[in-house]
Protein backbone atom coordinates (compact mmCIF):
# COMPACT_ATOMS: atom_id res chain seq x y z
CA UNK A 1 0.00 0.00 0.00
CA UNK A 2 1.14 3.16 -0.62
CA UNK A 3 0.33 7.09 0.07
CA UNK A 4 0.67 10.52 -0.87
CA UNK A 5 0.75 13.02 1.22
CA UNK A 6 1.57 16.76 1.53
CA UNK A 7 2.72 18.58 4.14
CA UNK A 8 4.04 22.55 4.07
CA UNK A 9 3.26 22.56 0.61
CA UNK A 10 6.18 20.37 -0.52
CA UNK A 11 5.37 16.49 -1.40
CA UNK A 12 6.67 13.57 0.55
CA UNK A 13 6.07 10.19 -0.80
CA UNK A 14 5.45 7.09 1.89
CA UNK A 15 5.94 3.95 1.72
CA UNK A 16 4.41 1.44 4.84
CA UNK A 17 5.43 -1.88 5.64
CA UNK A 18 1.95 -3.76 5.08
CA UNK A 19 3.76 -6.71 7.34
CA UNK A 20 3.36 -3.79 10.90
CA UNK A 21 0.30 -3.06 10.38
CA UNK A 22 -3.02 -3.04 12.88
CA UNK A 23 -6.45 -2.51 11.81
CA UNK A 24 -9.09 -1.86 14.90
CA UNK A 25 -12.20 -1.29 13.50
CA UNK A 26 -15.07 0.50 15.65
CA UNK A 27 -18.89 0.59 14.68
CA UNK A 28 -21.82 2.43 15.05
CA UNK A 29 -24.57 0.70 13.63
CA UNK A 30 -28.01 2.66 13.29
CA UNK A 31 -30.08 3.98 10.06
CA UNK A 32 -26.63 5.43 9.03
CA UNK A 33 -23.49 3.05 9.81
CA UNK A 34 -20.62 4.73 10.72
CA UNK A 35 -17.10 2.67 11.04
CA UNK A 36 -14.28 4.28 12.01
CA UNK A 37 -10.59 1.65 11.63
CA UNK A 38 -7.69 2.90 13.16
CA UNK A 39 -4.36 1.96 11.70
CA UNK A 40 -1.49 1.46 14.20
CA UNK A 41 1.83 0.62 14.29
CA UNK A 42 2.90 1.50 10.88
CA UNK A 43 5.96 1.97 9.46
CA UNK A 44 6.67 4.68 7.18
CA UNK A 45 9.91 4.79 4.77
CA UNK A 46 10.43 8.85 4.26
CA UNK A 47 13.41 10.15 2.49
CA UNK A 48 14.93 6.04 2.45
CA UNK A 49 14.62 5.82 6.14
CA UNK A 50 12.01 4.20 8.03
CA UNK A 51 9.94 6.67 10.57
CA UNK A 52 7.98 5.07 13.21
CA UNK A 53 4.70 6.18 14.67
CA UNK A 54 2.67 7.39 11.60
CA UNK A 55 -1.07 6.55 12.30
CA UNK A 56 -4.04 7.40 10.22
CA UNK A 57 -7.91 6.84 10.61
CA UNK A 58 -10.00 5.58 7.62
CA UNK A 59 -13.92 6.72 8.33
CA UNK A 60 -16.72 4.75 6.03
CA UNK A 61 -19.80 6.36 5.81
CA UNK A 62 -22.19 4.16 4.71
CA UNK A 63 -26.05 5.28 3.86
CA UNK A 64 -29.05 3.98 1.80
CA UNK A 65 -28.73 7.47 -0.30
CA UNK A 66 -25.49 7.68 -0.76
CA UNK A 67 -23.43 3.98 -0.21
CA UNK A 68 -20.35 3.98 1.34
CA UNK A 69 -17.33 6.30 0.81
CA UNK A 70 -13.73 5.77 3.02
CA UNK A 71 -12.44 8.53 3.94
CA UNK A 72 -8.63 8.34 5.46
CA UNK A 73 -7.95 11.39 7.96
CA UNK A 74 -4.17 10.89 9.04
CA UNK A 75 -2.44 11.19 12.21
CA UNK A 76 0.39 13.11 12.40
CA UNK A 77 3.23 12.39 15.20
CA UNK A 78 6.81 14.34 15.52
CA UNK A 79 9.42 12.51 14.18
CA UNK A 80 13.01 13.19 14.08
CA UNK A 81 14.75 12.27 11.01
CA UNK A 82 19.17 11.10 11.64
CA UNK A 83 21.31 11.62 8.58
CA UNK A 84 24.42 12.83 7.68
CA UNK A 85 23.20 14.20 4.53
CA UNK A 86 20.76 16.78 6.63
CA UNK A 87 23.53 19.23 7.34
CA UNK A 88 26.23 19.50 9.87
CA UNK A 89 25.93 19.46 13.26
CA UNK A 90 26.42 22.39 14.88
CA UNK A 91 28.79 20.76 17.29
CA UNK A 92 31.41 20.76 14.47
CA UNK A 93 30.55 23.96 12.93
CA UNK A 94 30.89 25.41 16.08
CA UNK A 95 34.60 23.79 16.36
CA UNK A 96 35.26 24.95 13.00
CA UNK A 97 34.26 28.41 13.88
CA UNK A 98 36.19 28.44 17.20
CA UNK A 99 39.58 26.88 14.86
CA UNK A 100 38.94 29.80 12.64
CA UNK A 101 38.60 32.64 15.66
CA UNK A 102 41.76 31.66 17.28
CA UNK A 103 43.81 30.85 14.37
CA UNK A 104 43.26 34.83 13.11
CA UNK A 105 43.83 36.00 16.44
CA UNK A 106 46.92 34.39 16.96
CA UNK A 107 48.13 35.45 13.67
CA UNK A 108 47.44 38.93 13.78
CA UNK A 109 48.48 39.51 17.70
CA UNK A 110 52.34 38.86 16.85
CA UNK A 111 52.36 40.45 13.60
CA UNK A 112 53.47 44.06 15.52
CA UNK A 113 56.38 42.42 17.75
CA UNK A 114 57.69 41.41 14.03
CA UNK A 115 56.86 44.75 12.87
CA UNK A 116 58.36 46.80 16.00
CA UNK A 117 61.75 44.35 15.67
CA UNK A 118 62.13 45.21 11.72
CA UNK A 119 61.22 48.80 11.70
CA UNK A 120 62.25 50.18 14.81
CA UNK A 121 64.93 47.55 16.23
CA UNK A 122 66.65 50.15 18.56
CA UNK A 123 63.29 51.90 19.87
CA UNK A 124 62.76 51.85 23.61
CA UNK A 125 59.29 50.41 23.03
CA UNK A 126 60.68 47.56 20.86
CA UNK A 127 62.92 46.60 23.43
CA UNK A 128 60.65 46.76 25.83
CA UNK A 129 57.86 45.01 24.02
CA UNK A 130 60.12 41.76 23.53
CA UNK A 131 61.49 41.69 27.27
CA UNK A 132 58.17 40.88 28.21
CA UNK A 133 56.33 37.85 28.56
CA UNK A 134 53.05 38.50 28.18
CA UNK A 135 52.45 37.65 24.19
CA UNK A 136 53.65 34.09 24.85
CA UNK A 137 51.52 33.21 28.36
CA UNK A 138 48.60 34.77 25.82
CA UNK A 139 49.77 32.52 22.99
CA UNK A 140 50.57 29.55 25.87
CA UNK A 141 46.90 29.82 27.00
CA UNK A 142 45.32 29.98 23.35
CA UNK A 143 46.84 26.65 22.74
CA UNK A 144 46.18 24.87 25.32
CA UNK A 145 42.34 25.91 25.12
CA UNK A 146 42.78 24.19 21.38
CA UNK A 147 44.52 21.19 23.00
CA UNK A 148 41.70 20.76 25.53
CA UNK A 149 39.04 20.69 22.46
CA UNK A 150 40.78 18.85 19.79
CA UNK A 151 42.37 15.70 22.48
CA UNK A 152 40.55 12.72 21.58
CA UNK A 153 41.17 9.21 23.27
CA UNK A 154 42.68 7.98 19.74
CA UNK A 155 45.53 11.00 20.15
CA UNK A 156 48.04 9.58 22.26
CA UNK A 157 47.85 6.26 19.37
CA UNK A 158 47.97 8.66 16.43
CA UNK A 159 51.05 10.04 17.57
CA UNK A 160 52.61 6.81 18.92
CA UNK A 161 51.29 4.59 16.08
CA UNK A 162 54.73 2.76 15.97
CA UNK A 163 54.82 -0.40 18.22
CA UNK A 164 58.53 1.44 19.47
CA UNK A 165 56.29 4.90 20.52
CA UNK A 166 57.67 6.86 18.14
CA UNK A 167 55.51 9.33 15.68
CA UNK A 168 54.93 7.57 12.58
CA UNK A 169 53.60 10.37 9.34
CA UNK A 170 50.43 8.45 8.59
CA UNK A 171 49.33 8.91 12.25
CA UNK A 172 50.49 12.86 12.47
CA UNK A 173 48.59 13.45 9.22
CA UNK A 174 45.49 12.10 10.37
CA UNK A 175 45.46 13.73 13.72
CA UNK A 176 45.88 16.81 11.41
CA UNK A 177 43.17 16.13 9.43
CA UNK A 178 41.21 17.89 11.74
CA UNK A 179 41.08 21.94 11.75
CA UNK A 180 41.05 21.96 15.46
CA UNK A 181 44.44 19.91 16.11
CA UNK A 182 45.47 22.19 12.73
CA UNK A 183 44.65 25.47 14.61
CA UNK A 184 46.70 24.53 17.80
CA UNK A 185 49.48 23.28 15.83
CA UNK A 186 49.90 27.09 14.36
CA UNK A 187 49.73 28.65 17.89
CA UNK A 188 52.59 26.59 19.05
CA UNK A 189 54.39 27.40 15.91
CA UNK A 190 53.64 30.78 16.29
CA UNK A 191 54.92 30.72 20.20
CA UNK A 192 58.12 29.11 19.00
CA UNK A 193 58.89 31.46 15.84
CA UNK A 194 58.20 34.60 18.18
CA UNK A 195 60.62 33.39 20.96
CA UNK A 196 63.00 32.11 18.48
CA UNK A 197 62.89 35.90 16.79
CA UNK A 198 63.55 37.20 20.12
CA UNK A 199 66.54 35.89 20.92
CA UNK A 200 68.20 36.41 17.54
CA UNK A 201 66.64 39.98 18.17
CA UNK A 202 68.33 40.23 21.55
CA UNK A 203 71.51 38.56 20.95
CA UNK A 204 71.96 40.91 17.55
CA UNK A 205 71.64 44.04 20.08
CA UNK A 206 74.16 42.49 21.95
CA UNK A 207 76.51 42.02 19.41
CA UNK A 208 75.54 44.70 17.13
CA UNK A 209 74.87 42.87 14.49
CA UNK A 210 71.81 43.17 11.99
CA UNK A 211 68.76 41.44 12.55
CA UNK A 212 66.23 42.67 10.19
CA UNK A 213 66.30 40.21 7.66
CA UNK A 214 66.99 37.09 10.34
CA UNK A 215 64.04 38.19 11.93
CA UNK A 216 61.37 38.80 9.50
CA UNK A 217 62.24 34.63 8.00
CA UNK A 218 61.97 33.84 11.84
CA UNK A 219 57.87 34.75 10.93
CA UNK A 220 57.32 31.62 8.52
CA UNK A 221 60.30 29.69 8.33
CA UNK A 222 61.85 29.74 11.47
CA UNK A 223 65.00 27.41 11.18
CA UNK A 224 66.04 29.38 7.68
CA UNK A 225 65.69 32.64 10.34
CA UNK A 226 68.27 31.09 12.70
CA UNK A 227 70.47 29.81 9.92
CA UNK A 228 70.60 33.34 8.74
CA UNK A 229 71.62 35.04 12.13
CA UNK A 230 74.34 32.28 12.18
CA UNK A 231 75.55 33.19 8.99
CA UNK A 232 75.21 36.96 9.33
CA UNK A 233 77.06 37.27 12.97
CA UNK A 234 79.74 35.20 11.29
CA UNK A 235 80.21 37.47 8.56
CA UNK A 236 79.96 40.20 10.92
CA UNK A 237 82.82 38.84 12.94
CA UNK A 238 85.25 37.95 10.64
CA UNK A 239 84.41 41.68 8.83
CA UNK A 240 85.25 43.23 12.09
CA UNK A 241 88.38 40.75 12.98
CA UNK A 242 89.24 42.27 9.43
CA UNK A 243 88.97 45.74 10.00
CA UNK A 244 90.72 45.29 13.23
CA UNK A 245 93.84 43.57 11.43
CA UNK A 246 94.01 47.04 8.86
Amino acid sequence: MAFSSCFCHSQVSLKIDRSLLTITPSCNIGTDRRCTFSLKGMTTVLFGQRVPGFGAKLNNDWSFMGGSQVTMRPIPRKFILHSKNFGVSASWLASSQIASSVFTLGTVAVLPFYTLMVLAPNAELTKKSMESSIPYVVLGLLYAYLLYLSWTPDTMRMMFASKYWLPELPGIAKMFSNEMTLASAWIHLLAVDLFAARQVFHDGLENRVETRHSVSLCLLFCPIGIVAHVITKALTKSAGNAGHGI
